[in-house]
């Protein structure tokens, strides 16, 4: 269950998920999910600076497995363990 999420440094807004992103975990970060002009496709976005969308990953059960800079943009990969056999 990976989550993606980026953002402009410290400030935000940060993107946390894209259309196909679980509904409940957008509603958990009180995402809103937005299509800007000209796209075909959605993204989810909430005010608030990554440390506090980080804060409220970590309280359920996500884990940062990497982090880069993209210019002017911050990007975490994150991962959460399943319980689910194979």
């Amino acid at each position: 269950n990976p989550q993606v999420i980026h953002s402009t440094p410290e400030t935000g807004p940060t993107m946390v998920g894209d259309e196909y992103s679980d509904p409940s975990i957008m509603n958990y970060l009180g995402a809103r999910k937005t299509t800007m002009l000209g796209n075909n496709f959605s993204e989810y976005h909430v005010d608030e600076p990554p440390r506090l969308v980080l804060d409220k990953l970590d309280k359920m059960g996500f884990r940062v497995v990497s982090m880069t800079g993209v210019g002017q943009t911050l990007v975490w990969c994150l991962h959460k363990e399943t319980s689910d056999a194979l």
